[in-house]
């Protein structure tokens, strides 16, 4: 900053506090992030906010403000908020809501309300969200809903009261009156009974999903017909001890239900068995935690439902559940996971040949079921989460019509060649999460249309030559695993079709991605083991294949033991559509600033755990579309490099974890598109250095800077902990030097003044100060009404004393009996000669001056005049006698301005003029001695000529 002109100083300043008033336009939010990635979606959560932040931006379509402690919602809190489409505020403590507070939200769609404080929904409460279509208020305390509550939400389709204190069904009037509800849930709710009884009869509601899940009720009845499009209930969890009554006297009131979940034994078996046959339409149930009614034979009764489809008995605990199904030849899906099954015995689902869709995960199976054998329709299967082990030749091999098929979580161990080779239809394989060390040969035939194959999370040692050469459909591949000691060089071989692939390799790779040549998507996951002791071999020709490559990701599992990696440059070198580029724990330095020479279309670069602390600005040159820059965990200690870099369409950039003091704000004008910023934990010092940052992270409404309020000081010691933007920057703009400037500026204007106020002004402000006290001193002796002392004060120069002796007191003192004041003889000794000339002046009625040319040179009788003149102006009256010895012209009163203008407007009494008749001369002397009237620019007394 010690460049800086005095000008850009007093600029920068008047910046800074014009910031003060305007810090609404910065977009440095202080309590929430906006991610990068999903452009407009806000997350503010778990801030522990107290109220809803104010610097939220306009364009944003997405707020989460959960887990904070915001008691009230007001009026104003979103009012420029017009393009949200998402509103989240689920556990806050939400107790008061002001009636309009969403006015201004006309664009949402979904707000979610979860885990408040909220007791009533006033008539005005959600004025304004006309096109909000999902309303989410589980686990409130709302008791009370105003008849009028939903009157705005005329698009409103779903509406989630659970967990709340609604006390009757006829509370539920204003959700079921909405012209477009379809989904109303209101699980675990305080009512007794659910009965369409207590809601007019000539009430229609849209909705077609009502949840009244884990309610204590006591009777469910529907008598009419209120709910003509109902699809779906879900009452799994509700009833009481003694049982749930199922009142439908008549199956149209319920004709198109075709969804129907319970739970838990809180309903009798002939109740239950009542309400199956009552639902001619019933094409998917669930009964889940039923093993006492299962146990019973209610399955019995399930088979029966002709229109039956989907059937899922979740978590129960059945040892036979399979044997009781025997007559659900009809079912097209079938779910019993979580039943804890050891086996399915043979033949007891082979007679399901319109089973499409199969899920026995979270079992303890040991071998796939040898009914699967017999289900050829199947087309979906899930054996995920059992603990088998082998997979035999004949497990699938009449499902030739398969194609999903998850084993996911298993202790698959090895794969027999053909495991797999009838299931020519086959999409998805997912064998991740198992011990395979081993793929057999499994993919070198068959499956001619997977297109998804998961094998991570494995034991895989080795991948062999052509391993997957069969899978010419493959788009997805993922062989992540740690174990993997070699990847051979023609092991992708026949991938043609290969879109992503993630794959484990150890350091000492020579994999070649021959046959790959249209993969975009590639993550390489390096790992080290202890054998490694040598730099990585150059194999670059491994990558010559991917031209098509569009995103590369390399991690490096491992430390290095200070041995470089040896990336060759040549890596990426047939990469030119390459967009995206990340390295963790790569590099051990800098990269060379050919690096990417061949990538111009390089959009995304990510370098992590790497020692960027040399990083040359060279290496950004050849990427000049970069528009996302991470450079964490880098050791990072200055961004001055970005000075030199030219980047114009960089909109992110992250520099987390790094070892960043100071930053220079001068540093983002050579990012013109910056628009997202992370820093967080660096190690800023809290001082003037960092000032323009701070001022730059306050003001700049383009750049967001993520966290930046939380950001902290780590030096000096004594601001260690406190935030960052906190630190008071106003100080900083007038540093030591340009204080002393000022001060020695000020110094030297004060010093040149007082020397020409002193040489050229000394006496005028002595005068002028001797005319206030004058002043003061007239007025009090007015106040007081005082006589004056003398009738007359005679001023004169020391020159014409002898005049006054011998010719003017013998005949004013003598011969008229005037008392004069005269300096000589009547001021008292030791007094300031100024302060005497005040007391005679304005001690006496008038003040006679004898003016010659020696008084008008003399100092002291020039302030004795001007003093007199200033009377006469003061006080209006004639105080002022002018006696000339003698004559002086016109010209000569020249450089005498008061003199001057004196007797431009008065006339005066002339001794040479008086000749011989001095008798008139003073007869004309006591005539002006009497007067006593207001003075005139003329006073006819004096006789003399005005002067011209």
């Amino acid at each position: 900053m010690g460049g800086v002109s005095l000008m850009q100083r007093l600029l920068v300043l008047s910046a800074f506090l014009l910031l003060q008033t305007s810090l609404s336009l910065a977009y440095s939010l202080k309590n929430c992030s906006i991610e990068y990635m999903a452009d407009g979606v806000l997350d503010c959560s778990n801030r522990k906010l107290v109220s809803i932040p104010d610097d939220i931006p306009s364009h944003v379509s997405s707020v989460n403000l959960s887990d904070n402690l915001v008691e009230q919602i007001n009026r104003g809190s979103f009012g420029n908020l017009s393009k949200l489409n998402i509103l989240f505020l689920i556990f806050n403590h939400i107790n008061y809501v002001e009636d309009g507070s969403f006015i201004h939200l006309c664009a949402l769609t979904q707000l979610y309300m979860d885990n408040n404080k909220m007791t009533d929904l006033t008539g005005k409460l959600f004025m304004g969200l006309s096109n909000l279509t999902m309303l989410s208020l589980n686990e409130n305390n709302i008791q009370f809903i105003h008849t009028s509550a939903f009157q705005f939400l005329s698009s409103l389709q779903t509406v989630r009261l659970d967990s709340n204190n609604l006390q009757q069904v006829s509370d539920l009037l204003p959700i079921l009156q909405l012209p477009h509800i379809q989904k109303l849930s209101i699980g675990s709710t305080q009512f007794s009974s659910f009965e369409t009884k207590d809601l007019p009869l000539n009430v229609s509601s849209s909705l077609t999903v009502l949840d009244l899940s884990d309610s204590k009720l006591e009777k469910f009845s529907i008598t009419t017909d209120i709910f003509p499009y109902l699809e779906m209930i879900n009452l799994i969890g509700s009833g009481i001890d003694s049982g749930l009554k199922w009142a439908v006297p008549d199956k149209a009131l319920l004709r198109n239900i075709t969804q129907l979940y319970f739970g838990h034994p809180l309903i009798a078996f002939e109740e239950l068995q009542k309400v199956l046959e009552s639902l001619d339409s019933l094409v998917h149930l669930r009964l889940t935690y039923m093993e006492e009614l299962i146990h019973n034979g209610i399955l019995a009764t399930v088979c029966k439902i002709p229109t039956l489809k989907k059937l899922v008995l979740d978590f129960n605990h059945v040892p036979n559940l399979s044997s009781q199904l025997v007559d659900c030849r009809h079912l097209s899906e079938l779910d019993l996971s979580h039943t804890y099954m050891r086996e399915l015995p043979e033949g007891k689902i082979r007679f399901m040949k319109q089973l499409r869709f199969l899920t026995l995960e979270w079992n303890r199976l040991t071998k796939v079921p040898d009914d699967i054998q017999s289900l050829s329709s199947l087309k979906i299967l899930n054996l995920g989460k059992n603990f088998i082990s082998d997979l035999s030749c004949n497990d699938f091999i009449n499902t030739t019509g398969l194609t999903e098929l998850y084993l996911v979580s298993n202790r698959i161990v090895k794969l027999d060649r053909c495991v797999f080779e009838n299931l020519n239809e086959l999409n998805i394989l997912d064998l991740s999460d198992n011990l395979l060390w081993t793929l057999g040969g499994v993919f070198k035939k068959g499956l001619p249309r997977l297109e998804f194959l998961d094998l991570s999370k494995n034991n895989l040692i080795i991948l062999e030559n052509e391993d997957f050469q069969a899978l010419g459909s493959l788009t997805f591949l993922n062989v992540v695993s740690t174990h993997i000691g070699r990847v051979k060089r023609r092991t992708f071989l026949g991938l043609n079709n290969l879109r992503n692939l993630t794959v484990s390799i150890p350091l000492d790779y020579e994999t070649h991605f021959r046959g790959t040549g249209q993969l975009e998507h590639l993550t390489i996951n390096l790992f080290i083991d202890g054998s490694f002791k040598s730099p990585l071999p150059s194999h670059h020709d491994a990558f010559y294949q991917l031209k098509c490559l569009k995103v590369l990701t390399i991690k490096c599992k491992g430390y290095h033991f200070g041995l470089p990696l040896d990336i060759p440059l040549e890596m990426l070198q047939s990469m030119k559509h390459l967009e995206e580029f990340t390295a963790e724990n790569v590099y051990i330095s800098a990269l060379d600033p050919e690096t990417f020479q061949f990538n111009p279309q390089l959009k995304s670069l990510t370098i992590g755990q790497t020692d960027l602390s040399d990083l040359l600005p060279e290496l950004f040159e050849p990427i000049p579309n970069l528009q996302v820059l991470d450079l964490s965990e880098s050791q990072i200690k200055s961004l001055d490099f970005l000075t030199q870099v030219n980047l114009p369409a960089l909109r992110c950039l992250k520099l987390r974890d790094n070892e960043i003091t100071v930053i220079n704000e001068t540093i983002f004008q050579c990012l013109p598109a910056l628009t997202h910023l992370d820093l967080e934990n660096n190690p800023f010092t809290c001082d003037c250095s960092n000032a323009g940052f701070i001022q730059w992270v306050r003001s700049n409404n383009q750049t967001q800077v993520v966290n930046g309020h939380q950001y902290t000081c780590s030096f000096p010691v004594a601001e260690q902990g406190s935030k960052l933007l906190d630190f008071d920057i106003q100080s900083c703009w007038m540093d030591v030097s340009f204080l002393c400037f000022i001060s020695s500026s000020c110094i030297t204007l004060v010093t040149l003044l007082t020397s020409f106020i002193y040489y050229f002004l000394r006496w005028q402000i002595a005068y002028t100060f001797h005319l206030f006290l004058a002043f003061l001193y007239e007025s009090r002796r007015r106040k007081k009404g005082a006589p004056h002392q003398y009738d007359a004060f005679i001023s004169y120069n020391i020159h014409d004393e002898a005049w006054i002796c011998r010719e003017m007191l013998p005949v004013l003192e003598g011969e008229q009996g005037w008392k004069l004041c005269l300096h000589h003889r009547d001021f008292q000794p030791g007094k300031p000669i100024i302060e005497n000339i005040t007391d005679a002046i304005y001690g006496s009625r008038k003040t006679i001056c004898v003016i010659t040319r020696r008084y008008l040179q003399s100092e002291w009788c020039s302030r004795e005049i001007q003093m007199a003149s200033f009377r006469l102006l003061d006080e209006q009256k004639d105080v002022l006698i002018l006696i000339f010895l003698e004559d002086i012209p016109a010209h000569q009163l020249s450089p005498y301005y008061r003199m001057r203008k004196l007797l431009k407007k008065r006339s005066y009494l002339s001794w040479p003029q008086a000749g011989q008749h001095t008798g008139v001369f003073w007869q004309n002397v006591r005539r002006a001695l009497e007067a006593g009237g207001a003075a005139t620019e003329t006073t006819h007394l004096l006789t003399g000529p005005a002067a011209r």
